[in-house]
């Protein structure tokens, strides 16, 4: 069991961490993350509960509304909802890279749960594979998610509403191609892996941007605003 739950860990602490020392103008309270990760992890249990309650009431009859479009809109939908409500206007939030620390934050607590879960399930063998996929798909779209919410919070020369829109909408389609590419052919990794590739380069565009953005609102506090 220990090993299960290690193995089932480690990935997420490796992708978080990864996204945290890329960050070396400032340190985000570890109090706030944390708690941001125990957010994602709470979320799991509503989640998976809500997806179980509505494919065994066949509340969506085709398998394709249930698996891709409903799986990616509830889980994106609710960690954005949290991070809105709840850290949005935290005091903690004060720079634009923030944003990309608690959505990976966010994300990577739900991923490491129910990477548990599916490796109590279906055996550790399966960890390596889930580790790629999952659980980094999921810290991937977290990253796109704060990013966007920084952009709502920090770039005082674009409209709030949008950047907000774009912090729900723009994970939410990478979510469901995600799932659609997952679910729709027989050689479905052929497509995976340039996808993953795409995902990768789209987000860590995002991170060097926020980064940008808050080496800029350091050395310019009296700009506008920090983004170019």
């Amino acid at each position: 069991m220990i090993v299960l739950l290690t193995v089932a860990i480690a990935p997420g602490l490796a992708l978080f961490s990864f996204f945290y020392l890329r960050n070396q103008m400032k340190t985000e309270p570890r109090k706030t993350l944390l708690q941001t990760f125990i957010y994602g992890a709470i979320l799991t249990f509503p989640i998976m509960f809500l997806q179980y309650v509505f494919k065994e009431e066949q509340v969506f009859t085709h398998p394709i509304i249930q698996e891709v479009f409903f799986t990616g809109i509830i889980e994106e939908f609710f960690k954005w909802l949290i991070l809105l409500l709840v850290l949005f206007n935290n005091v903690e939030f004060d720079d634009p890279y923030d944003g990309v620390l608690y959505g990976a934050a966010i994300s990577l607590g739900f991923a490491t749960v129910e990477n548990i879960f599916y490796l109590m399930s279906y055996g550790v063998h399966t960890a390596f594979l889930r580790a790629i996929l999952p659980v980094s798909s999921h810290a991937l779209f977290g990253v796109v998610m704060g990013y966007y919410l920084g952009r709502a919070k920090f770039d005082v020369s674009s409209s709030s509403i949008r950047f907000k829109s774009l912090a729900l909408l723009a994970p939410l389609t990478l979510h469901i191609v995600y799932n659609l590419i997952f679910i729709s052919q027989k050689h479905w990794v052929y497509i995976m892996i340039p996808f993953m590739l795409f995902l990768w380069w789209f987000s860590l565009k995002k991170v060097k941007t926020a980064h940008m953005a808050l080496v800029e609102l350091i050395v310019n506090k009296n700009k506008d605003s920090p983004y170019r």
